[in-house]
């Protein structure tokens, strides 16, 4: 990985993964893709850390997956939200956005007490 471009924080992976899926229905490959063009090439998902996140969002019910034929006319997983993933996908966001007014509070922090 070079200097300018980085792991994504820990434990926002999912609330990335699920942003994405709010798209369309994509495979491993092509949502890694997604979410390094998106992050104007800031992230590099790397295949280790996506497929074991998916299984874990499967087993929470938060996405599923079907084979389906790719543009390039191979067999692939495709995965997809469900219902609860999107709820999830909708609390996560809201938490991600609280924790960031919080950091920005910090951040610029011009003294005094409250």
């Amino acid at each position: 990985m070079t200097a300018d471009r980085s792991d994504v924080l820990q434990g926002t992976l999912e609330l990335l993964v699920l942003r994405t899926l709010a798209l369309e229905p994509m495979h491993g490959w092509g949502l890694a893709q997604r979410i390094e063009t998106m992050s104007g090439e800031v992230f590099a998902i790397q295949q280790g850390t996506l497929y074991p996140a998916l299984q874990r969002m499967k087993r929470k019910g938060w996405v599923q997956s079907e084979w389906r034929v790719t543009e390039n006319n191979r067999r692939a997983r495709y995965y997809f939200l469900t219902d609860l993933g999107r709820r999830q996908l909708a609390a996560e966001r809201e938490e991600w956005e609280r924790t960031v007014n919080a950091v920005n509070g910090v951040l610029n922090w011009a003294g005094g007490t409250k």
